[in-house]
């Protein structure tokens, strides 16, 4: 047969493509008829595809290592699939294959050729590693690159060297690679048609992994960086490492003992690694953090997007949200949408996505997702196929546990209604009246309010689940309840918080917690994940009061992120955010719970209380505070939840 050879450059050798099997034979012999229910084989990428590696040329002279995997037919021209990553390629050598290609199987089974790269100075790439990279606006010569303009120079490269392809590229990535994807399409290569940026790294201070609302996200952060260090500066794959040895099983415990942050750092090394040490530097949104919102940059964006995340994500939630919203307001003419599903960080893309901790959607929400969006998404823009449409904003509602699709989002039918702070433990539409009131408590760093009920070391991946009834018998923690539910109520969009509050310090956290409150009388389902553990934290689910949405919000950035400023003690003062965007419905018969409390640890670093840069702060600094929630007339304490009407209202 004839055959085609690919051009190779750096480190890839020649080699022939030869035409085997039309790939549209490969899963069945020839006449053979699937079982009615049977899942299609999962395609065997050694025997579909050969591996390519190659450095390519950035326009500054830095080789990319790059890996190809080409499709062994060429009946019809090929697209394109690009992953960039921070986080190795591997494996490495051509004849060291990954075990499945793109997003999910369907990619491979149609043929598309899927490409992963090493960034800019990580493994086995040229240069120096820059992280969250900031996009260059201005680019006097070529030495003036970013992500943007890496990702043009390896599409340009890919369009004509790859044999027999369409000319069609797409993007996609979970987390930093997700970020990738949102530099790569500013001022995108016209072969970039279609990309998906998945929890996309978007704004580490505004809500991203780093801080939210000015908190420090410890946990996550301190765990993350003991393992994702600077690469010294040779090219080279991934190394073995011992994995940070805590020394407890209780992640309460030992953060407790670590102490301030910057010394707790120094004692276990972290001020060598200057990635986890920039967050102890840059505490505020200074033009480090702003430098590098990606987001800033989302104007006139030539391809189709699709961002997508979980409402459960720990990490980076806030990413999709922000890139569908800013590409809206800034990029209108952009076939722009946006997926929300129920999902941990990236679990998406390779679970059945049937459960989150307690919580038992009752279907695969991923294989749906992956079959009934994803693929019709990238098939439309990067194929001559005209599949379903892919709706604007395709969004999963929790508590129902159904699929919806809307214009918008949120949806422009939603209506604005406030639930207020009362009196013993009440939340309620009505506003407090003219008497002045409030409710107390003392908050302790010595003693803060853990994030879950159990001995959990570093973050847990669904703590966006977990049941608060443990937070609620706390001293420390303010709870209010509206009365059982007689009739559906759903919330679909952000949640804005605003707490009139005093404090005997001069800085405090304020974290707001939205609850669900299941009846007292519901009964727990038996246990059936014979594939999967049952979780640490699985409890019955009468009375449970699920956490729907939650978030600190520190003090003294309640002017501006940018300008700290003390409190005055005890001088009520006023504090104003948004929690980030639900779609849940609070079942008839179910209550909608409210919680404050002024710590959540070791989820986010404790706050000593005491105004000052609190990385350094030194162990006597850390004092116990008491902090007044008002709620009257003058001073009125609420969540405002944008809600569904009800067809028979």
């Amino acid at each position: 047969m004839e055959s085609t050879k690919v051009p190779v450059t750096g480190v890839g050798a020649r080699r022939t493509l030869a035409a085997l099997l039309a790939l549209a034979g490969l899963a069945l012999g020839a006449g053979a008829q699937p079982a009615p229910d049977a899942k299609p084989a999962k395609p065997n990428v050694r025997e579909l595809y050969t591996k390519y590696e190659h450095r390519v040329a950035m326009r500054d002279g830095t080789r990319l290592f790059t890996s190809l995997y080409v499709p062994k037919t060429c009946d019809a021209p090929h697209p394109i699939l690009l992953n960039r990553t921070p986080y190795s390629v591997g494996p490495y050598g051509v004849d060291q294959y990954r075990e499945s290609l793109g997003p999910s199987e369907p990619f491979a089974r149609a043929g598309f050729v899927v490409v992963y790269q090493d960034v800019r100075g990580r493994y086995m790439s040229e240069g120096t590693w820059t992280e969250v990279r900031p996009h260059v606006a201005t680019r006097a010569s070529p030495q003036d690159t970013d992500e943007s303009t890496d990702t043009w120079d390896t599409i340009d490269w890919l369009v004509e060297h790859v044999p027999c392809n369409n000319g069609r590229v797409g993007m996609w990535g979970i987390s930093y690679p997700g970020f990738y994807v949102s530099a790569g399409m500013i001022d995108a290569h016209p072969a970039l048609k279609a990309v998906s940026p998945q929890a996309p790294v978007t704004d580490y201070y505004l809500g991203d992994d780093s801080f939210h609302n000015g908190a420090f996200m410890l946990a996550a952060n301190f765990g993350f960086y003991t393992f994702f260090k600077p690469r010294p500066d040779e090219p080279r794959p991934p190394q073995d490492s011992l994995r940070f040895d805590y020394g407890t099983p209780s992640g309460y415990e030992f953060f407790l003992a670590m102490g301030p942050l910057w010394s707790g750092a120094e004692k276990h090394g972290l001020l060598d690694n200057v990635y986890y040490r920039n967050n102890l530097e840059h505490t505020s949104y200074d033009l480090f953090w702003r430098a590098r919102s990606i987001w800033r940059h989302f104007r006139n964006l030539p391809p189709a997007v699709l961002a997508v995340g979980g409402w459960f994500d720990a990490e980076d939630l806030m990413g999709p949200l922000r890139t569908y919203r800013t590409i809206r307001a800034q990029s209108p003419a952009v076939a722009n949408h946006l997926v929300m599903g129920p999902w941990t960080h990236g679990s998406w893309s390779r679970s059945e996505g049937n459960r989150v901790g307690n919580l038992d959607f009752g279907q695969p929400t991923a294989v749906w997702y992956r079959e009934q969006v994803e693929w019709p998404f990238f098939k439309a823009h990067l194929v001559d196929a005209k599949p379903a449409p892919v709706a604007k904003a395709t969004m999963f509602e929790t508590g129902t546990n159904r699929w919806r699709q809307f214009d918008a989002w949120p949806p422009a039918a939603a209506e604005a209604r406030s639930f207020y702070l009362r009196e013993g433990g009440r939340l309620s539409p009505e506003a407090p009246g003219p008497a002045e009131a409030f409710d107390e408590y003392v908050s302790d760093p010595s003693r803060p309010v853990p994030y879950v009920g159990h001995v959990q070391i570093g973050m847990q991946g669904d703590y966006m689940t977990e049941d608060q009834r443990f937070a609620a018998t706390r001293p420390d923690v303010l709870v209010y309840q509206t009365e059982v539910l007689d009739e559906d109520l759903t919330v679909l969009g952000p949640i804005g918080v605003t707490l009139h509050v005093s404090t005997s310090g001069t800085d405090s956290d304020f974290v707001v917690k939205v609850i669900d409150v299941y009846p007292g009388d519901l009964p727990t389902p038996e246990w059936k994940g014979k594939d999967e553990p049952r979780p640490a934290n699985y409890v019955r689910l009468g009375g449970y009061q699920q956490l729907v949405r939650g978030e600190p919000f520190r003090g003294k950035f309640r002017r501006s992120f940018e300008q700290p400023e003390p409190f005055t003690p005890g001088q009520p003062d006023l504090i104003r955010f948004d929690l980030p965007d639900v779609a849940h419905t609070f079942r008839r018969g179910h209550r909608l719970m409210v919680q404050v409390q002024s710590s959540w640890f070791p989820l986010v670093d404790r706050n000593p209380q005491t105004f000052g840069d609190i990385p350094r702060a030194k162990p006597e600094d850390f004092r116990p505070a008491t902090q007044r929630v008002f709620r009257s007339a003058a001073r009125p304490s609420s969540i405002t939840v944008t809600v569904e009407p009800q067809p028979w209202r």
